[in-house]
């Protein structure tokens, strides 16, 4: 496991943009995949974004949020950025961000995943 600390969240206006880090003092974040999800209250967790470890060549992302939200990772600073773009009201949620060995868990079974992040507060105003 790995200790996660996102930030970068904050108000936004509809149309703005905002960029969430995910960062760990762990050297060896190069090997988790990294995903991103954000829930809102009363509803379930809902997956954003993955990025697969190491190269971060292979990405992964909601049909909610394709074309407007971008994840990489810069593996020299050990963090994870989500790039988000063109935001809604609909995208106003706590975001939380996960890592794991294993990319199938991220993206398939998070249940399996043993790191998370505190979360982080995204509000868009209409």
């Amino acid at each position: 496991q790995v200790q996660l600390v996102e930030s970068g969240g904050g108000l936004v206006q509809t149309g703005g943009s905002l960029r969430l880090s995910c960062a760990t003092s762990e050297r060896t974040f190069t090997d988790y995949a990294v995903g991103w999800f954000r829930q809102v209250p009363g509803k379930e967790r809902e997956f954003v974004a993955a990025i697969i470890r190491r190269s971060g060549g292979s990405t992964r992302y909601a049909d909610s949020v394709k074309g407007r939200f971008t994840i990489y990772r810069d593996n020299a600073k050990n963090t994870v950025y989500l790039q988000m773009n063109s935001l809604q009201p609909e995208d106003t949620a706590v975001y939380y961000c996960a890592a794991d060995i294993s990319f199938h868990n991220i993206v398939e079974d998070t249940r399996a995943v043993g790191s998370w992040g505190q979360g982080t507060q995204v509000t868009v105003s209409s």
